[in-house]
C-alpha cells in the first residue's frame, strides 16, 4: 500500500503502508524507546497521537495478547522507519502489521524517521494526517486534512478512553502477578507461570483518567484491594467505598479541559486521604492544588527520561508519555516540588507539605521498564499505614 504522512507546516513524507487501510488524524510526536511498541500503541495517553518510533526496527518481536495496556490500541497512527519482515519471539501471537489492521490503525514505514524527528524538536509537536490506502491522496489535500484538524490543546480526551463503569480489579488474582522465569522443558506452559501474591489487605479507589493496566498490576502486587472508579466519579462516590488512600491514574489530552476531575480531587484533597497521582494525575493534582498546567514543544516520549529526586539527590531513569506539565511558579507554598526532569528542569514530582499527598509526572509501573522508580508503590502503602 501506498502512505502518506502530512504535517500541518506543509511537510509531506511518502512511504509503504502496513496495518489497516485507513486515514487519520493526530498529533504527531515522536517515542525514543527501543522496545515495548506494543505497550506504547494500547496506552491510553496516546489517544489522539500519531507515534512516531525513533528506533530505526520495529516489529521483530510481534504482538501478543498478555503484555497490552489496555483493552485495545489507542494512537491514531504509526510511523517507524522499518518495519520488521520476520516475526520471532516465543510469546508472540500475531505481527504487528495484523494487530494494527484487526484494530483499523493506518501504519506507514520506509521513512526518513529521523528528519521527521528533528522538525518535531524544532517546531514542536504538529498536527498531522496519516493515510494507508490505495486511496489516491495529494499532497495539498493531506496537508489541509492535518492543518483541519482540532487538535489537543482545549479537548477531552478521557472520556472516551476510561472504564464506563466501577470494578473491581483482578477480584480472582488472575492478571497481576509478575512473570517468574523458568526452564521450558520442566513445566508445560512456561509463558504463563506468575510469582504468588500478597494478601489484598488494603482498599484504595482508583480514578481511570486512561489507566494502564500494568499500574493496577503493580499496586496489587503491593496488597491493594483496587476499586476502579470511572474519570467523572464525584468525590463522595468515591468516598462511599470507604477507601484507605486514592490513586489518580495517567491519561491522555489537555488536563485543563478536565474541570470535573480537578473538582473530585479538590474535594479528596480537603477529605485527608493519602493520594498518590501518576502522569495526568499529577496534572489534575497541580491543579487541584490552585496551580497550572501549559503544553510543552514536543513533550517526553520515550524511556530514558533522567529525573532528580532533590530530597535524596538520587537520580532515576524513567519511563515517559506526556505533552503537558505543572509550572511550578503557579503552586502554593504548602505543595513543594520534589522531582524535576534534568533535560529541561520541568516539574516531574510534587509533595503536599501538611497531607499525605505525593505525585509523579513520570511512569514507575513501567513495561518493559525501566524499573528505578518502582519503590513509588511502597512508597504509597507505608504513607497509608502510616496515616
Amino acid at each position: 500500500m501506498n502512505a502518506i504522512l502530512a504535517l500541518e507546516d506543509g511537510s509531506v513524507f511518502r512511504g509503504t503502508g502496513f496495518g489497516a487501510p485507513a486515514t487519520a488524524c493526530g498529533e504527531v510526536c515522536f517515542n525514543t524507546s527501543m522496545t515495548g511498541y506494543q505497550e506504547i500503541l494500547t496506552d491510553p495517553s496516546y489517544k489522539g497521537q500519531i507515534v512516531t518510533m525513533t528506533y530505526p526496527l520495529i516489529g521483530n518481536y510481534g504482538v501478543n495478547s498478555q503484555d497490552v495496556e489496555s483493552w485495545c490500541p489507542h494512537v491514531s497512527g504509526f510511523v517507524v522507519r522499518e518495519l520488521s519482515p520476520v516475526v520471532s519471539n516465543w510469546r508472540a501471537e500475531q505481527s504487528l502489521a495484523d494487530y494494527l489492521a484487526q484494530h483499523g490503525i493506518p501504519g506507514l514505514q520506509g521513512i526518513d524517521t529521523r528528519a521527521l524527528t528533528k522538525k518535531l524538536r524544532v517546531r514542536g509537536a504538529l498536527k498531522g494526517f496519516i493515510a494507508s490506502s490505495v486511496e489516491k491522496i495529494s499532497d495539498a489535500e493531506a496537508v489541509e486534512r492535518a492543518r483541519s484538524w482540532t487538535g489537543l490543546v482545549g479537548v477531552d480526551y478521557v472520556k472516551e478512553v476510561t472504564h464506563k463503569e466501577p470494578f473491581l480489579w483482578d477480584a480472582k488474582d488472575e492478571q497481576s502477578a509478575s512473570f517468574n522465569l523458568v526452564k521450558a522443558a520442566a513445566v508445560a506452559d512456561a509463558r504463563n507461570v506468575r510469582d504468588p501474591l500478597p494478601p489484598a489487605d488494603l482498599p484504595i479507589v482508583a480514578y481511570d483518567f486512561g489507566m494502564k493496566y500494568n499500574i493496577l498490576r503493580r499496586l496489587r502486587q503491593h496488597g491493594f484491594k483496587v476499586q476502579v472508579v470511572p474519570a467523572t466519579t464525584t468525590a463522595a462516590e468515591a468516598l462511599k467505598y470507604q477507601p484507605a488512600g486514592i490513586f489518580l491514574s495517567n491519561g491522555p489530552g489537555d488536563p485543563a479541559a478536565l474541570g470535573y476531575a480537578v473538582r473530585a480531587v479538590s474535594d479528596l484533597v480537603a477529605s485527608g486521604l493519602p493520594i498518590f497521582g501518576i502522569c495526568l494525575g499529577h496534572q489534575i493534582l497541580g491543579q487541584a492544588f490552585g496551580g497550572k498546567t501549559f503544553k510543552l514543544k514536543f513533550g517526553h516520549r520515550g524511556g530514558n527520561q533522567p529525573v532528580k529526586d532533590l530530597e535524596s539527590g538520587q537520580v532515576e531513569i524513567t519511563s515517559q508519555n506526556h505533552g503537558f506539565a505543572v509550572d511550578p511558579k503557579s503552586l502554593p507554598s504548602d505543595v513543594s516540588v520534589n522531582r524535576i526532569n534534568l533535560n529541561d528542569q520541568t516539574v516531574e514530582g510534587m509533595r503536599h507539605k501538611k497531607k499525605p499527598i505525593y505525585c509523579v509526572q513520570y511512569h514507575p509501573e513501567a513495561s518493559p521498564g525501566p524499573h528505578d522508580s518502582n519503590p513509588l508503590f511502597a512508597e504509597f502503602r507505608a504513607l497509608i499505614e502510616k496515616s
